[in-house]
């Protein structure tokens, strides 16, 4: 002999509900367990110490970069420190920005990805600047060179910008924790890079090569970095 009983669930339910209830009593919750993926626990001490030297490593990098290009490409590495900048005055401003709207916050991860999108930055314009000293050295002009190696370095840079924004979308969308915030930080910074290439880069170098002095100065052009003064004559005294 089977005993029946009865329940009775009383409350106050929308139709809605009551029909979700009723779908748990009668095929039952779902047999899945939820597990914290990460737990992170740092005292405020160390969260401080931690900040303050990834902000020194990445100003200590970012000073030796400032330094080579300087010293590799003359003027030309004076437009790499004012793009630089752009690019992390634009950076900020959009971390500032989803801070204050979607509640973002910077972690140290977050400020590894930042101190690794500059170098995506810097090596954009050392790929332009390539390119250039590669078309002076067939013979050509400087001026017509910055515009002759903009349309293949453009290519270039769209193509190493969208593998690094791809890389760091799937990083994203499945990594847990701190380091979705590196991934956040890289694609967007990686983005800013395109626009910082097409809006500053090339228009800055295309100013400069319309200056005599840029052309032909051994201190500060293109000249004694591109060593158009050593390959022009050899390619018929044109300049």
């Amino acid at each position: 002999m089977r005993s029946c009983s009865t329940a009775n669930i009383t409350g106050t339910f929308t139709e809605k509900e009551a029909k979700d209830v009723a779908l748990v009593l009668k095929y039952g919750a779902l047999p899945v367990e939820l597990r914290s993926s990460t737990i992170t626990t740092v005292s405020p001490t160390l969260g401080r110490e931690a900040l303050h030297s990834g902000l020194v490593a990445g100003a200590i990098g970012l000073g030796i970069v400032f330094l080579y290009v300087l010293l590799f490409y003359r003027a030309l590495g004076l437009v790499v420190w004012i793009g630089l900048a752009v690019h992390a005055t634009l950076t900020l401003g959009v971390i500032v920005f989803l801070g204050r709207t979607a509640g973002f916050a910077l972690s140290l991860a977050g400020i590894a990805g930042l101190i690794v999108s500059l170098g995506i930055a810097t090596d954009s314009f050392i790929v332009y600047f390539e390119r250039i000293k590669d078309e002076v050295h067939q013979g050509k002009t400087v001026r017509a060179s910055v515009d002759r190696a903009w349309t293949s370095a453009w290519r270039t840079i769209v193509a190493a910008d969208l593998v690094t924004a791809l890389a760091a979308i799937v990083l994203y969308f499945l990594a847990v924790g701190s380091v979705r915030g590196f991934a956040l930080t890289l694609g967007l910074s990686t983005a800013l890079d395109l626009f910082v290439s097409r809006l500053f880069m090339h228009p800055s170098v295309w100013l400069l090569a319309q200056t005599k002095r840029f052309n032909e100065s051994k201190t500060l052009g293109m000249g004694s970095v591109a060593g158009v003064g050593e390959l022009v004559p050899a390619a018929g005294g044109v300049r």
